[in-house]
This record gives C-alpha cells, sequence and structure tokens, in this order.
C-alpha cells in the first residue's frame, strides 16, 4: 500500500462514521455546556436547549443529514473516508469551532454558551438518528433506502 494513498473504506464504515461523529460531538457539547449551567433553577434552561435543538434537529439538520446520507449511499466501496461529509461541510465544521473558540475567548462561559451549546449538541445527537437507521438497514439487511 502506498503510503500516501487515501484511506478507502467501504460504504458501511461511511455510514457508521457520519452518525457517529455527530453523535460524539453532540455528546461532548452536551457535557461542556451542562458543566456551564449553574447548578440548580440554572439547568432548567436545559429545557430551553432541547426545545431549541428539537427545532434545529427537525426543521435544518435532518435536512443535511439526509443529504449527506444520499452522497454516502453513491459511493463506491475504498472511497476515502474523509469523504464522509462534502468539502463544504467539512469547511462549516472548522467556521463553527472557530467561533465557538472564540465565543469562550471574548466572554467567560456560563448560562448563555451552556444553553448554546446543550442546543447544539442535542440537535447533532438527535439527527444522528437518521444516519444509525441507515447504518442499520445496510448491516442488517444488507439495503440501502
Amino acid at each position: 500500500m502506498n503510503p500516501l494513498s487515501k484511506p478507502g473504506v467501504s460504504r458501511t464504515v461511511h455510514l457508521f462514521a457520519a452518525p457517529f461523529l455527530w453523535t460524539a460531538i453532540g455528546g461532548m457539547l452536551l457535557f461542556r455546556g451542562w458543566g456551564w449551567l449553574d447548578p440548580g433553577w440554572g439547568r432548567l434552561l436545559l429545557l430551553v436547549a432541547g426545545l431549541l435543538g428539537t427545532l434545529k434537529s427537525l426543521f435544518i439538520l435532518d435536512k443535511i443529514a439526509r443529504r449527506s446520507l444520499e452522497r454516502i449511499v453513491l459511493f463506491k466501496d475504498n472511497t476515502c473516508l474523509g469523504a464522509v461529509y462534502s468539502w463544504k461541510t467539512w469547511l462549516l465544521v472548522v467556521l463553527m469551532m472557530t467561533v465557538g473558540f472564540v465565543m469562550r475567548k471574548i466572554t467567560q462561559p456560563g448560562p448563555f454558551i451552556g444553553t448554546l451549546y446543550c442546543a447544539i449538541g442535542w440537535s447533532l445527537c438527535l439527527s444522528s438518528r437518521l444516519g444509525w437507521l441507515q447504518w442499520f438497514r445496510q448491516l442488517y439487511h444488507h439495503e440501502i433506502a
């Protein structure tokens, strides 16, 4: 194998990687956001985050997840693992990470940022369900819907 070759994987691996990344990143954001919410009554902001995250999931991220899965379904085996997301999506990831870093540097993380992180984390976890369902279908039924 050429050491400079791209790490090609099967479609099933892509179908696993897409929701895994959303779930892992969503979980990390939920964990960090929870830590910035005030104990006691401040944790009620988790309900606000849940509502906002659910709305974002249903009206924005589900559409993106479906489009991503449609791309992956068309992949041939041995497609580069990095192709799990389009270059535009990877660019958006870098932009969101940069915004999160800047927000934490210019302000003290607290209830507002905690609520925001929890909302985004929950929306990623909720929308990842579409990828997990597609992966299970592929894995157990050898079909791609």
